[in-house]
Order: structure tokens, then C-alpha cells, then sequence
């Protein structure tokens, strides 16, 4: 254990220093001013912090006094959370109030109480072990929850480039776990199956039922494939999250679509997300037809809804993270109608840049909530 003294008087360096020994704190250094202990910590020179475990601080010293000194120390991410003692003679209770605002935990009056004094460092060092306790626990969490969004992003469905169709995706997520999930996979020669998800909530417990879900979906799209059996079958499994002891339960809201090419024809289920956007030429469609949100229910109705196109069709889906940064960005109030007025008008962009066009600048890297845009555009 590390500890500094900070006195201008050698004598009372002496006597605490004496004091700490003799309690078998054997790592202590004493400095005579604030500009030496700022020296031997390096504060104001970048680095990696200097080991201290506490810091007794003499108040009244000259050019820069004790609270001045604290105040600083405080300002260095480095030593935020060291723990500093005042000890000092001044009896002001407005002084010992101003050094607690400063940033010190405690104080000692001189003459020092050597019992006194070793019970606050005690308590000083019980609380710093505490601190050290939950900054380790948060970098633990910190790196785990890294590891989990890596593995969440791993599992996303990688672009499709094919004599059919091109499928790919655009995703900013927040700072959180995400919510949102999308997955295509190819059911035979001539239909594609694609979902977009978003889990309520965000954090871990939304990224394992999204995870959960992953894990079930490439199996009921390409098994199943029809859009009505696949959401019942979804519904099924999220009715295995349920917790009757809880009053919140996890849903997602969902658009599933399967596009079979060589009939043109594109069959979809909107359970209780906002409308996905077909561009049949010059015609515009509203994805809308489906059931409520998947998991709310033990048991749900789905009505599915058929599109027919006669060539090329352009069919986008999003997460409401999209219109939430288009209405910060400016647009206001952005409905399903102004968004595929707005798709209808640059339709042949390719994804990047119409995400660029739909996302406002400044909402890159700042987003309260994931932003998924998903387009399919059949050849």
C-alpha cells in the first residue's frame, strides 16, 4: 500500500510517518508542497498513473493550498478515485465542508490522534477497496459485453448477389446490445426468405432473446417457409421466455417476407412492425398486412398479405430507430407515407447511398435507438 504525505512542516511529516510504520504501512513518501506532489504524479504530463493508494494532505500550505491541490488531483482521470485525508488544524466547519467539496473523503485535526488517524485511513481504504472492486467488475462487464455484440454481429446474414435478387443491409447500432436482427437465406432455386426483428428493450436480456431467436429462424424460414406458419411457430417459442411471476414479458415486432422470382410474387406477414415498402415499378406498396407483435399472446391470428409485380421490385424494410433519427433530424413527424414518397423518389439508389440520403449526419455514431434499413431488389 502506497501512501503520500503532503506537509510544508518536516515535523509533522515526521510524527505521520512515524505513525504509519509503527501500523506496518511500509511504503511512505512524504513531499513539501502541491507542485511536487504534482510532480511526482506526473498530473499535467500524460502517462500511466504513479502507484498511490492515499493521499494526506496538509490544508494550509503555501503558493497553492490543500483544497486547490485536491481539486486538481480530482481533474486527473487518473487518480479520481485515490482517497484523500485533510489534516489540518483549521477547526472552520466551513473550511471542512469546502474540503469535502473539493473532493476529499475525511478529515483528521491536528494535534494528531494517532488512533483517529489510523481509523480513517481504515475507513478510507475500505472504501477504495470497494471502488477498485466495482471498476474491475465494470471493465469485466465492459469486455463481455463487447464479446457479445461481436457475436451478435457475426451471426447477421452476409450480403446476396445472385441472378436473382440482391439482398443486404445497412445497421447502426446503439451503444447498447441491439435489439434488432435480420437474417435471408435462400429456400430453393427461385424463393428467398428475409425477416427484420426488433426485440423490445435493449441490453443483455434483448440480446439473448435475439440470440434465442437466431437460433431457431434458418430452420423455420427454409422448413417452413410460409410467412403465417413461420410467425405462429415464432410465437410458439417465444411463449417458452414466459414467466408468469413476471409482469413484463419480451416480444419483438417482425416483417417476414418470401419472394418467389419466377411466379413474382411476394408473400408477407407484418407482425406490429412498421410497414415494409415495396417498389413495384411505378407503384408503391405498404407492407401492413399481419397480426400483433410476436410473444404479447400464447395464441395469435395471422392474416397474410400477397404482393404481385410483372418485373423488377424493390422491397425496403427499417426499424423504427430510422424514423426516430429522421424526425431528430428534421423531417419532423416521419409516417410510413413520407418515407416511401422519399424511397419512391431515389428507388435506384444503391443501399448505401439511400441510407446516407435517409440518415442524417448527425446521427451517425450517436443513435438512441439500433437503425436497420433492409432492401431486396429482384432482377
Amino acid at each position: 500500500m502506497s501512501i503520500i504525505i503532503v506537509d510544508d512542516n518536516a515535523t509533522n511529516q515526521l510524527i505521520i510517518k512515524a505513525i504509519l510504520n509503527k501500523a506496518g504501512y511500509g511504503s511512505v513518501a512524504a513531499v513539501s508542497s502541491a507542485p511536487e506532489l504534482y510532480g511526482r504524479l506526473g498530473i499535467g504530463s500524460p502517462g500511466a498513473a504513479q502507484p498511490v493508494d492515499l493521499i494526506l494532505m496538509d490544508m494550509m500550505m503555501p503558493d497553492i493550498d490543500g483544497l486547490q491541490a485536491c481539486r486538481r488531483i480530482r481533474e486527473d482521470d487518473r487518480y479520481k478515485d485515490v482517497p484523500i485525508i485533510f489534516v489540518t488544524a483549521v477547526g472552520d466547519s466551513g473550511k471542512m465542508a469546502e474540503a469535502l467539496d473539493a473532493g476529499a473523503i475525511d478529515y483528521v485535526m491536528k494535534p494528531i490522534n494517532k488512533m483517529e488517524l489510523l481509523a480513517r485511513i481504515r475507513s478510507a481504504m475500505r472504501l477504495k477497496k470497494e471502488i477498485d472492486w466495482h471498476k474491475e467488475r465494470d471493465r469485466r462487464m465492459k469486455y463481455k459485453l463487447e464479446l457479445a455484440k461481436q457475436v451478435q454481429r457475426s451471426v447477421l446474414s452476409l450480403p446476396i448477389r445472385d441472378e436473382n435478387v440482391d439482398i443486404g443491409a445497412v445497421y447502426q447500432p446503439s451503444s447498447e446490445l441491439a435489439g434488432d436482427f435480420y437474417a435471408w437465406y435462400r429456400i430453393d432455386g427461385d424463393r428467398y426468405g428475409v425477416i427484420l426483428l426488433d426485440i423490445m428493450g435493449h441490453g443483455i436480456s434483448s440480446s439473448l432473446v435475439c440470440m434465442y431467436i437466431c437460433s431457431v429462424l434458418q430452420d423455420n424460414i427454409t422448413r417452413i417457409t410460409d410467412p403465417e406458419n413461420v410467425m405462429q411457430e415464432l410465437n410458439r417459442h417465444m411463449k417458452k421466455l414466459y414467466r408468469k411471476e413476471e409482469l413484463l414479458n419480451y416480444y419483438f415486432t417482425a416483417i417476414y417476407f418470401v419472394i418467389d422470382t419466377k411466379r413474382r410474387t411476394i408473400e408477407y406477414v407484418n407482425a406490429g412492425h412498421p410497414p415494409g415498402i415495396a417498389l413495384l415499378g411505378g407503384k408503391t406498396a405498404l407492407l401492413t398486412e399481419g397480426c400483433c407483435a410476436i410473444g404479447l399472446f400464447e395464441s395469435i391470428e395471422v392474416a397474410k398479405g400477397t404482393i404481385e409485380y410483372e418485373e423488377e421490385a424493390t422491397i425496403i424494410l427499417y426499424t423504427d430507430g430510422l424514423t426516430e433519427a429522421m424526425a431528430d433530424g428534421g423531417d419532423g413527424g416521419t409516417t410510413a407515407d413520407m418515407l416511401a414518397g422519399r424511397l419512391a423518389a431515389c428507388g435506384d439508389l444503391e443501399l448505401p447511398e439511400l441510407a446516407a440520403r435517409l440518415i442524417p449526419e448527425s446521427k451517425c455514431g450517436h443513435e438512441r435507438d439500433d437503425i436497420c434499413l433492409v432492401m431486396l431488389r429482384a432482377k
